[in-house]
């Protein structure tokens, strides 16, 4: 599903225009991306799941192409863990 997919059936179920669904949804993903910024970084959806941040660490990895060693720096990253609703559903 796209996000102009999501839009629509988001103004449908909702029955409201697709300029006022974009726009919650929008409003939904900035706010979802400030929390992962904070130090404790998470979002918790009941049912549906929670988003976290996490630190990956610095590590060693290779070239795929020449086999050459490279350095890996470290990296937060996002993590989501699906809510037992929606296991359930899929």
């Amino acid at each position: 599903m796209t996000k102009a997919e999501l839009i629509a059936k988001m103004a449908q179920d909702a029955q409201i225009t697709k300029a006022a669904a974009a726009a919650a949804l929008n409003s939904f993903m900035d706010g979802v991306s400030k929390a992962m910024k904070k130090k404790e970084g998470r979002v918790t959806l009941v049912g549906f799941g929670t988003f976290s941040k996490s630190r990956r660490k610095a590590r060693n990895g290779r070239n795929p192409q020449t086999g050459e060693p490279i350095k890996i720096k470290a990296a937060n990253v996002v993590k989501f863990r699906p809510g037992k609703k929606l296991k359930e559903t899929v």
